[in-house]
Protein backbone atom coordinates (compact mmCIF):
# COMPACT_ATOMS: atom_id res chain seq x y z
CA UNK A 1 0.00 0.00 0.00
CA UNK A 2 1.69 3.11 -0.71
CA UNK A 3 2.18 5.94 1.62
CA UNK A 4 0.61 9.34 1.80
CA UNK A 5 3.25 11.34 0.61
CA UNK A 6 2.82 9.02 -2.33
CA UNK A 7 -0.80 10.21 -3.50
CA UNK A 8 0.34 13.71 -2.48
CA UNK A 9 3.02 13.65 -5.25
CA UNK A 10 0.97 12.50 -7.62
CA UNK A 11 -1.78 14.65 -6.47
CA UNK A 12 0.30 17.70 -7.04
CA UNK A 13 0.95 15.84 -10.68
CA UNK A 14 -2.91 15.72 -11.40
CA UNK A 15 -2.82 16.96 -15.26
CA UNK A 16 -6.02 15.60 -16.20
CA UNK A 17 -7.75 19.54 -15.74
CA UNK A 18 -4.50 20.43 -18.66
CA UNK A 19 -5.92 18.01 -21.02
CA UNK A 20 -9.38 18.60 -20.43
CA UNK A 21 -9.35 22.54 -19.72
CA UNK A 22 -8.37 23.48 -23.36
CA UNK A 23 -10.47 21.03 -25.26
CA UNK A 24 -13.47 22.75 -23.26
CA UNK A 25 -12.49 26.12 -24.21
CA UNK A 26 -11.94 25.09 -27.94
CA UNK A 27 -15.67 23.03 -27.82
CA UNK A 28 -16.65 26.60 -26.52
CA UNK A 29 -15.69 28.74 -29.40
CA UNK A 30 -16.66 26.55 -31.66
CA UNK A 31 -19.81 26.77 -30.27
CA UNK A 32 -20.22 30.51 -30.02
CA UNK A 33 -18.76 30.88 -33.77
CA UNK A 34 -21.29 28.69 -34.98
CA UNK A 35 -23.63 30.49 -33.46
CA UNK A 36 -23.61 33.65 -34.02
CA UNK A 37 -22.68 32.99 -38.09
CA UNK A 38 -26.18 30.72 -37.94
CA UNK A 39 -27.83 34.03 -35.75
CA UNK A 40 -28.42 31.69 -32.93
CA UNK A 41 -29.66 32.96 -29.34
CA UNK A 42 -27.37 31.08 -27.23
CA UNK A 43 -25.58 33.03 -25.35
CA UNK A 44 -25.94 36.12 -23.79
CA UNK A 45 -22.69 38.13 -22.92
CA UNK A 46 -22.96 39.30 -19.13
CA UNK A 47 -24.34 35.48 -18.32
CA UNK A 48 -21.11 34.13 -20.08
CA UNK A 49 -18.90 36.13 -18.80
CA UNK A 50 -20.55 35.51 -15.16
CA UNK A 51 -20.01 31.94 -16.17
CA UNK A 52 -15.95 32.47 -17.18
CA UNK A 53 -15.52 34.12 -13.12
CA UNK A 54 -17.47 31.25 -11.65
CA UNK A 55 -15.17 28.89 -13.01
CA UNK A 56 -12.12 31.54 -11.91
CA UNK A 57 -13.64 31.01 -8.45
CA UNK A 58 -13.92 27.45 -8.38
CA UNK A 59 -10.24 26.80 -9.42
CA UNK A 60 -9.43 28.77 -6.14
CA UNK A 61 -11.87 27.70 -3.84
CA UNK A 62 -11.38 23.86 -4.30
CA UNK A 63 -7.76 23.62 -3.67
CA UNK A 64 -8.73 23.20 -0.14
CA UNK A 65 -11.63 20.83 0.26
CA UNK A 66 -9.95 18.46 -2.59
CA UNK A 67 -6.90 18.37 -0.47
CA UNK A 68 -8.68 17.64 2.66
CA UNK A 69 -10.47 15.10 0.91
CA UNK A 70 -7.23 13.21 -0.35
CA UNK A 71 -6.14 13.24 3.19
CA UNK A 72 -9.87 12.16 4.48
CA UNK A 73 -9.95 9.33 1.12
CA UNK A 74 -6.32 8.38 2.08
CA UNK A 75 -7.01 7.29 6.17
CA UNK A 76 -10.03 5.91 4.88
CA UNK A 77 -8.26 3.53 2.71
CA UNK A 78 -5.58 2.63 4.90
CA UNK A 79 -8.22 1.11 7.18
CA UNK A 80 -10.52 -0.75 4.40
CA UNK A 81 -10.11 -4.49 4.94
CA UNK A 82 -10.75 -4.59 1.21
CA UNK A 83 -7.74 -2.38 -0.12
CA UNK A 84 -5.23 -5.07 -0.95
CA UNK A 85 -8.39 -6.84 -2.53
CA UNK A 86 -9.79 -4.22 -4.95
CA UNK A 87 -6.06 -2.40 -5.80
CA UNK A 88 -6.30 -1.51 -9.71
CA UNK A 89 -7.57 -4.34 -11.33
CA UNK A 90 -9.91 -3.59 -14.60
CA UNK A 91 -13.18 -5.26 -12.72
CA UNK A 92 -12.37 -2.73 -9.82
CA UNK A 93 -12.41 0.50 -12.13
CA UNK A 94 -15.77 -1.35 -14.23
CA UNK A 95 -17.34 -1.67 -10.22
CA UNK A 96 -16.06 2.18 -9.18
CA UNK A 97 -17.43 3.87 -12.25
CA UNK A 98 -20.70 2.56 -11.35
CA UNK A 99 -20.41 3.44 -7.64
CA UNK A 100 -19.13 6.90 -8.74
CA UNK A 101 -22.06 7.88 -10.94
CA UNK A 102 -24.66 6.55 -7.93
CA UNK A 103 -22.82 8.94 -5.61
CA UNK A 104 -22.47 11.45 -8.32
CA UNK A 105 -26.69 11.25 -8.50
CA UNK A 106 -27.07 11.52 -4.55
CA UNK A 107 -24.58 14.52 -4.24
CA UNK A 108 -25.92 16.34 -6.71
CA UNK A 109 -29.99 15.39 -5.98
CA UNK A 110 -29.07 16.47 -2.41
CA UNK A 111 -27.63 20.07 -3.94
CA UNK A 112 -31.54 20.36 -5.23
CA UNK A 113 -33.26 18.95 -2.06
CA UNK A 114 -31.56 20.36 0.74
CA UNK A 115 -31.05 24.11 1.04
CA UNK A 116 -27.95 25.04 2.67
CA UNK A 117 -26.42 22.35 -0.32
CA UNK A 118 -28.47 24.50 -3.08
CA UNK A 119 -27.06 27.40 -2.07
CA UNK A 120 -23.61 26.20 -2.93
CA UNK A 121 -24.47 25.04 -6.26
CA UNK A 122 -27.37 27.42 -7.49
CA UNK A 123 -24.45 29.55 -9.15
CA UNK A 124 -24.27 26.66 -12.46
CA UNK A 125 -28.38 27.13 -12.48
CA UNK A 126 -28.44 30.81 -12.20
CA UNK A 127 -27.19 30.79 -16.19
CA UNK A 128 -30.11 32.16 -18.28
CA UNK A 129 -28.46 30.59 -21.79
CA UNK A 130 -27.63 26.54 -22.19
CA UNK A 131 -24.30 26.41 -23.81
CA UNK A 132 -20.65 25.25 -22.81
CA UNK A 133 -20.08 28.63 -20.72
CA UNK A 134 -22.43 26.93 -18.36
CA UNK A 135 -21.19 23.97 -18.40
CA UNK A 136 -18.09 25.64 -16.74
CA UNK A 137 -20.14 27.87 -14.23
CA UNK A 138 -19.62 25.31 -11.96
CA UNK A 139 -21.19 25.64 -8.19
CA UNK A 140 -18.75 27.80 -6.09
CA UNK A 141 -18.98 26.95 -2.54
CA UNK A 142 -20.72 23.58 -3.26
CA UNK A 143 -17.04 21.97 -3.46
CA UNK A 144 -16.71 22.66 0.76
CA UNK A 145 -19.67 19.67 1.25
CA UNK A 146 -18.88 17.71 -2.19
CA UNK A 147 -16.37 15.33 -1.07
CA UNK A 148 -18.48 14.01 2.03
CA UNK A 149 -20.34 12.14 -0.49
CA UNK A 150 -17.35 9.77 -1.84
CA UNK A 151 -16.02 9.16 1.81
CA UNK A 152 -17.80 5.26 1.65
CA UNK A 153 -16.03 4.74 -1.91
CA UNK A 154 -12.42 4.52 0.50
CA UNK A 155 -13.75 1.90 2.52
CA UNK A 156 -14.61 -0.13 0.21
CA UNK A 157 -11.06 -0.42 -0.75
CA UNK A 158 -10.86 2.40 -3.70
CA UNK A 159 -6.99 4.39 -3.39
CA UNK A 160 -7.63 8.00 -3.56
CA UNK A 161 -5.90 8.40 -6.95
CA UNK A 162 -8.44 6.34 -8.62
CA UNK A 163 -11.71 8.16 -7.02
CA UNK A 164 -10.20 11.60 -8.17
CA UNK A 165 -9.73 10.07 -11.80
CA UNK A 166 -13.11 8.64 -12.15
CA UNK A 167 -14.53 11.90 -10.70
CA UNK A 168 -12.66 13.59 -13.13
CA UNK A 169 -14.08 11.68 -16.23
CA UNK A 170 -17.76 12.01 -14.86
CA UNK A 171 -16.88 15.52 -14.72
CA UNK A 172 -15.69 15.79 -18.30
CA UNK A 173 -18.35 13.44 -19.48
CA UNK A 174 -20.77 15.88 -18.26
CA UNK A 175 -19.65 19.16 -20.30
CA UNK A 176 -20.90 18.10 -23.72
CA UNK A 177 -24.59 18.15 -22.22
CA UNK A 178 -24.98 21.46 -21.96
CA UNK A 179 -26.11 22.79 -25.60
CA UNK A 180 -29.02 23.47 -27.73
CA UNK A 181 -27.62 22.14 -30.96
CA UNK A 182 -27.56 18.30 -29.94
CA UNK A 183 -31.20 17.19 -29.75
CA UNK A 184 -32.16 14.20 -29.09
CA UNK A 185 -30.19 10.56 -30.03
CA UNK A 186 -31.13 7.16 -30.64
CA UNK A 187 -33.59 6.02 -28.42
CA UNK A 188 -31.63 2.97 -26.54
CA UNK A 189 -28.78 5.84 -25.40
CA UNK A 190 -31.18 8.38 -24.21
CA UNK A 191 -32.71 5.57 -22.10
CA UNK A 192 -29.50 4.39 -20.73
CA UNK A 193 -27.16 7.71 -20.51
CA UNK A 194 -27.22 11.21 -19.65
CA UNK A 195 -27.51 13.47 -22.53
CA UNK A 196 -28.39 17.17 -23.91
CA UNK A 197 -32.22 16.30 -23.91
CA UNK A 198 -32.19 14.90 -20.51
CA UNK A 199 -29.97 18.21 -18.98
CA UNK A 200 -31.84 20.78 -20.56
CA UNK A 201 -34.79 19.46 -18.01
CA UNK A 202 -32.53 19.70 -15.47
CA UNK A 203 -31.81 23.47 -16.10
CA UNK A 204 -34.89 23.89 -17.02
CA UNK A 205 -37.28 26.10 -14.58
CA UNK A 206 -40.23 25.16 -15.44
CA UNK A 207 -42.27 23.44 -12.89
CA UNK A 208 -42.69 20.11 -14.86
CA UNK A 209 -38.93 20.10 -14.93
CA UNK A 210 -37.91 21.59 -11.61
CA UNK A 211 -35.35 19.00 -9.93
CA UNK A 212 -35.32 16.24 -12.25
CA UNK A 213 -32.70 14.32 -14.06
CA UNK A 214 -29.57 14.88 -11.68
CA UNK A 215 -27.38 12.00 -13.24
CA UNK A 216 -23.82 12.43 -14.22
CA UNK A 217 -23.20 9.75 -16.62
CA UNK A 218 -26.18 7.19 -16.83
CA UNK A 219 -29.84 8.56 -16.28
CA UNK A 220 -30.50 5.19 -14.99
CA UNK A 221 -30.32 6.84 -11.42
CA UNK A 222 -33.18 9.43 -11.89
CA UNK A 223 -35.43 6.59 -13.15
CA UNK A 224 -34.90 4.01 -10.73
CA UNK A 225 -35.17 6.51 -7.51
CA UNK A 226 -37.95 8.63 -9.57
CA UNK A 227 -36.55 11.53 -10.22
CA UNK A 228 -37.47 11.68 -14.33
CA UNK A 229 -38.64 13.60 -16.62
CA UNK A 230 -38.19 13.72 -20.61
CA UNK A 231 -37.85 16.74 -22.34
CA UNK A 232 -41.60 17.15 -23.35
CA UNK A 233 -42.48 18.45 -26.79
CA UNK A 234 -44.10 21.48 -27.09
CA UNK A 235 -42.87 22.81 -23.21
CA UNK A 236 -39.13 24.21 -24.37
CA UNK A 237 -37.05 24.60 -21.15
CA UNK A 238 -37.25 28.17 -19.79
CA UNK A 239 -33.53 27.91 -17.90
CA UNK A 240 -32.43 29.66 -14.84
CA UNK A 241 -34.22 30.17 -11.62
CA UNK A 242 -37.36 30.15 -10.91
CA UNK A 243 -36.71 33.84 -9.50
CA UNK A 244 -33.90 35.04 -11.45
CA UNK A 245 -31.23 37.57 -10.26
CA UNK A 246 -30.98 40.37 -11.99
CA UNK A 247 -27.18 40.96 -10.87
CA UNK A 248 -24.48 40.01 -12.81
CA UNK A 249 -22.03 40.52 -10.07
CA UNK A 250 -19.28 37.24 -9.35
CA UNK A 251 -19.40 37.55 -5.73
CA UNK A 252 -23.08 37.64 -5.17
CA UNK A 253 -23.91 35.31 -8.15
CA UNK A 254 -21.97 32.42 -5.96
CA UNK A 255 -23.10 33.87 -2.55
CA UNK A 256 -26.36 35.11 -2.88
CA UNK A 257 -28.45 32.31 -1.65
CA UNK A 258 -26.39 32.31 1.67
CA UNK A 259 -27.73 36.11 1.99
CA UNK A 260 -31.44 34.68 1.47
CA UNK A 261 -30.94 31.45 3.73
CA UNK A 262 -29.16 34.39 6.64
CA UNK A 263 -32.91 36.32 5.95
CA UNK A 264 -35.27 33.50 6.87
CA UNK A 265 -33.15 32.45 9.43
CA UNK A 266 -33.81 35.67 11.08
CA UNK A 267 -37.09 35.96 10.27
CA UNK A 268 -38.33 32.45 11.69
CA UNK A 269 -38.59 32.49 15.67
CA UNK A 270 -38.43 28.82 16.39
CA UNK A 271 -35.12 26.86 15.80
CA UNK A 272 -36.95 23.87 14.27
CA UNK A 273 -37.85 26.23 11.73
CA UNK A 274 -34.66 27.52 11.46
CA UNK A 275 -33.23 24.09 11.02
CA UNK A 276 -36.10 23.58 8.10
CA UNK A 277 -34.58 26.29 6.62
CA UNK A 278 -31.46 24.80 6.30
CA UNK A 279 -32.19 21.41 5.64
CA UNK A 280 -35.70 21.31 3.87
CA UNK A 281 -35.98 21.70 -0.41
CA UNK A 282 -35.62 25.27 -1.68
CA UNK A 283 -38.86 27.09 -1.70
CA UNK A 284 -40.16 26.03 1.54
CA UNK A 285 -41.19 28.76 4.01
CA UNK A 286 -42.73 28.48 7.44
CA UNK A 287 -44.78 31.68 7.15
CA UNK A 288 -45.94 31.87 3.21
CA UNK A 289 -46.09 30.17 0.33
CA UNK A 290 -44.59 26.57 -0.01
CA UNK A 291 -43.22 26.38 -3.45
CA UNK A 292 -40.81 23.40 -3.05
CA UNK A 293 -40.35 21.72 -6.64
CA UNK A 294 -42.69 18.64 -5.48
CA UNK A 295 -45.51 20.86 -3.87
CA UNK A 296 -45.78 23.14 -7.25
CA UNK A 297 -45.85 19.74 -9.26
CA UNK A 298 -48.77 18.33 -7.29
CA UNK A 299 -50.64 21.84 -7.58
CA UNK A 300 -50.61 21.40 -11.29
CA UNK A 301 -51.38 17.71 -11.27
CA UNK A 302 -47.97 16.73 -12.37
CA UNK A 303 -46.23 13.74 -11.85
CA UNK A 304 -42.18 12.28 -12.28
Amino acid sequence: MQSLDFYLNQFAQDDLIYVFFPLFVLALCIELIYARKNKLDLFDKQDTISSLWMTFFVIFVDVLPKFAALVLFFILYEISPLADIVQRQWWAWVLLFFLDDMTYYFMHRANHEVRICWAGHVSHHSAIKMNFATALRQGVMERVHKYLFWLPLPLLGFDPLMLFTMMSINLFYQFWLHTELIKKLPAWFEAVFNTPSHHRVHHASNIRYLDCNHAGVLIIWDKMFGTFSPEVEGEPPVYGLTSNITSYNPVYVATHEYSAIAADLRRAERWQDKLAYLFKAPGWSHDGEDKRARVLRAKQGLAV
